[in-house]
C-alpha cells in the first residue's frame, strides 16, 4: 500500500496503538513472504509478558517464539510455498473475496478498494496481489492504527467489520489445521486470538 505518510504518521502514538499497529504489520510482513532469518532471530528474542487478561495472547507468543527457535529458513520456504503458492494454488486461498463469497476478484474487493481510496491508500505497483490479500489487509490496518488523529476510531472500526472480522479469523483457523503448517500454526494462533481482541476492542466503540 501506499499512503501520504508524512499526513499519517505526524502524530505521536500512544503505546496501545503502537502495538497493535505493530501486531498487524508482523502478521502482514509473515503472510506476505516466508520469514528470513533477521525476522525469526527477532521471534525468537521476543520478550512475552503477561498483561493481564485470558493470558491468550501471552500463550500465542510465547508459541510463537518458540516455534521460531525451532524454525529453519529453508524449511520456511517450503512451508508457505506449500500453505500460500502451491502447484496452480496452494492450501490456502488468502482472500477476502474468497472467503466472503465463494470466488476470486469479486464485490467485496471492489468495495475494499473504494474504501482505500477515501484514506487515499492504493495497491503498489510492484504489488502482485489484490488489495484483499490477508497480508495487504494487515498492512493497511497497521497504517490506520499508526495514523494518530487522521483516521478516528469509529472509522477503523467501521474498516475492520467490512473487510476483516467477517473472515480472517476464519483463515487463521484454516490455517491452524492445514496439513503443511508447521512455523505457520503458531503464526495462526497469533493471528486468530488477535482478531478476536481487536473484535472485542471494537466492539466496546459501540
Amino acid at each position: 500500500m501506499t499512503a501520504n505518510r508524512e499526513a499519517l504518521f505526524d502524530q505521536t502514538l500512544d503505546e496501545a496503538e503502537q502495538a497493535r499497529a505493530d501486531v498487524y504489520a508482523l502478521l502482514g510482513g509473515l503472510l506476505a513472504k516466508p520469514p528470513d532469518a533477521a525476522l525469526v532471530g527477532m521471534l525468537q528474542r521476543i520478550q512475552v509478558a503477561d498483561t493481564g487478561g485470558d493470558g491468550t495472547m501471552a500463550a500465542a507468543w510465547a508459541t510463537l517464539k518458540q516455534s521460531a527457535g525451532n524454525a529453519r529458513i529453508e524449511a520456511l520456504a517450503e512451508e508457505y510455498q506449500d500453505l500460500f503458492v502451491g502447484i496452480g494454488r496452494g492450501e490456502l486461498v488468502p482472500y477476502g473475496s474468497w472467503y466472503m463469497t465463494g470466488f476470486l476478484m469479486e464485490k467485496p474487493l471492489a468495495e475494499l478498494r473504494v474504501d482505500l481510496r477515501r484514506f487515499g491508500l492504493q495497491r503498489q505497483d510492484e504489488a502482485h496481489e489484490p488489495e484483499d490479500h490477508a497480508a495487504a489487509l494487515c498492512e493497511t490496518m497497521s497504517l490506520l492504527a499508526a495514523s494518530g488523529a487522521d483516521v478516528t476510531y469509529e472509522q477503523q472500526r467501521e474498516f475492520f467489520a467490512k473487510h476483516v472480522g467477517p473472515w480472517m479469523a476464519r483463515f487463521f483457523g484454516d490455517m491452524a489445521v492445514a496439513p503443511s503448517a508447521r512455523f505457520y500454526r503458531a503464526v495462526a494462533l497469533l493471528g486468530e486470538r488477535f482478531i478476536e481482541v481487536e473484535r472485542t476492542h471494537f466492539s466496546m466503540l459501540m
